[in-house]
């Protein structure tokens, strides 16, 4: 059976005259890209159909990584519109002619579903622009297609696979094949680190961005919420939820929010969001740690490999030689009732916002409450094969908004995350940001056991509201770790600042070997090996 994808690709490779030779797109950034379409080195057209080759390549064959999940059908259409934008010597903002790809959860008025993973949304076809999107093409980005994700964002069940959906399977690790890519952006992760776009737009709600930002070897900002718009985005948690950008460097990432962020009527969360968003491209001009206070959350070391600590002890010799003035924070570990509360929360708020979400989809859709979803999955042999739905079944008996368990829970995520939490030790510490490492390593699938990818410092940050930047730090027998910055509401510019100047000094990034296995790699292999052993 020929996939989705593979039949998109087919088709916009029919459309117009076969182009002159291919322009190489593999680790190119967001900047070398405006700069060659400036110079006419490559057209919008022709970086467009590079991308669709390089999708067709790793994504559709070779590695299979399965991390796209649906193609635009205008895309072409669009790219030639920007050329001849370019070519009447015209742009219309700094993203002209630069394909990118969106996460599935992300609503676009291109023709193609916005599915969530999910069987039941696979006629969603809304024919909105979601305003991120919106923003998007108003800067001149051509959204290539969607990522595949977690289905749901990795909120169906409590034994969920991640990177897993019924709609487009499982997503690969580009570094080690076998490995997760993490969720739930983990399509957004694994096809940026791939190069099958400039960059990409995930969603988070707890490390959904910046855990495939970690494992991918990738940058991924969480942003505060408010920032970015969730209108006609598939929710999880009002409370939580936040679309950012994930891409192959700081800088892509300082352009990809310079483009998305902003208020949004549509989105109540997000009235401020213009009064305290900031050029976050000129932020990076001149970026230093010197003189930087840097709080070190060595709680987020707990349940690690002792390797991902030397790794870390490592980063913060490069960001104190470039002048920083680390700060041991020791006595620091988030309540333990922060977990629980969360739960509650996520719970209740997922049952209210997507009951509201489904509501205003095409009226063809079937499945229009979270009830109806229970139904359709029990039915539907595909959805339930691998992993069930209870987290599904627990969020349907939530009581609602008004339930004082609800109300409590709230309090206590608010008090523990941001008051007691990175409020009090930013200020009590005068620190500029707080640092630790992101996640583990990328655990190897495992379709029987579920997911077991260790790492918890994302959920401080997400449950605060607050954002939250990831950098590659480094590798564990070459599977990527990244080094988190985190900050107060707002300070997007500030740690991103911080981030370019440590990526700057680390050079902590390689590109992906895709990799059968961990075991199968060169030294890797030596070792297992016993003749070799024999000789050690």
């Amino acid at each position: 059976m020929v996939s989705p994808v593979a039949q998109s690709v087919a088709i916009l490779a029919q459309q117009t005259a076969p182009q002159p030779a291919a322009y190489s797109v593999a680790e190119k950034s967001v900047g070398q890209l405006r700069s060659d379409l400036a110079a006419r080195r490559v057209t919008a057209e022709g970086l467009t159909r590079a991308y669709l080759a390089r999708i067709d390549a790793l994504d559709v064959h070779g590695p299979h990584l399965r991390s796209v999940i649906a193609l635009n059908p205008r895309a072409l259409e669009e790219a030639r519109r920007s050329d001849r934008y370019r070519a009447q010597g015209e742009t219309r903002g700094p993203f002209e002619g630069i394909p990118v790809l969106i996460k599935d959860n992300i609503e676009s008025a291109d023709g193609t579903a916005t599915t969530a993973g999910s069987e039941a949304l696979a006629r969603n076809v809304t024919n909105r622009d979601a305003p991120l999107v919106a923003r998007l093409k108003k800067a001149g980005a051509i959204v290539l297609g969607k990522t595949n994700l977690s289905e749901w964002a990795n909120f169906r069940s409590s034994s969920s696979i991640s990177g897993w959906s019924a709609i487009g399977g499982l997503v690969k690790n580009p570094y080690v094949l076998d490995r997760s890519a993490c969720g739930s952006s983990s399509g957004t992760g694994s096809a940026i680190a791939a190069s099958l776009a400039a960059a990409g737009v995930g969603t988070e709600t707890d490390g959904s961005v910046t855990c495939p930002a970690s494992i991918n070897g990738l940058v991924g900002l969480k942003p505060t919420l408010g920032l970015v718009s969730r209108a006609y985005v598939v929710p999880l948690s009002h409370d939580q939820d936040t679309p950012g950008p994930i891409g192959r460097s700081v800088a892509d990432v300082a352009a990809l929010l310079d483009v998305i962020a902003g208020s949004d009527p549509r989105d109540p969360s997000t009235k401020d969001a213009d009064a305290h968003k900031r050029d976050y491209v000129s932020a990076l001009s001149g970026a230093s740690l010197k003189g930087k206070r840097l709080g070190v959350l060595r709680y987020a070391l707990t349940g690690l490999s002792p390797s991902v600590a030397v790794v870390f002890n490592r980063a913060l010799t490069v960001l104190r030689a470039q002048g920083a003035q680390l700060v041991e924070l020791p006595g620091y570990k988030p309540d333990a009732a922060l977990g629980d509360a969360e739960t509650t929360v996520l719970l209740t708020d997922f049952k209210v916002d997507v009951n509201a979400y489904l509501a205003t989809t095409p009226k063809t859709l079937k499945t229009r409450t979270l009830s109806e979803l229970i139904a359709f999955n029990r039915a539907d042999r595909r959805e339930l094969a691998l992993f069930g739905q209870d987290t599904f079944e627990k969020a349907n008996a939530t009581k609602g908004p008004s339930d004082p368990h609800y109300r409590n829970a709230l309090r206590t995520c608010r008090k523990i995350a941001r008051i007691e939490g990175i409020d009090r030790l930013v200020a009590s510490n005068r620190l500029d940001a707080l640092v630790a490492p992101t996640y583990g390593p990328a655990s190897r699938i495992d379709v029987v056991a579920g997911d077991n990818i260790s790492g918890s410092v994302a959920s401080l940050p997400a449950i605060a509201g607050y954002p939250h930047l990831s950098v590659p730090m480094g590798y564990v027998t070459g599977l990527p770790v990244g080094i988190s910055f985190i900050g107060r509401a707002w300070s997007e510019a500030s740690l991103l600042a911080l981030g370019a100047a440590y990526e700057r000094a680390a050079h902590a990034r390689r590109p992906p070997k895709y990799l059968p296995s961990i075991e199968s790699g060169p030294e890797t292999s030596r070792l297992l090996d016993s003749d070799n052993a024999r000789r050690l």
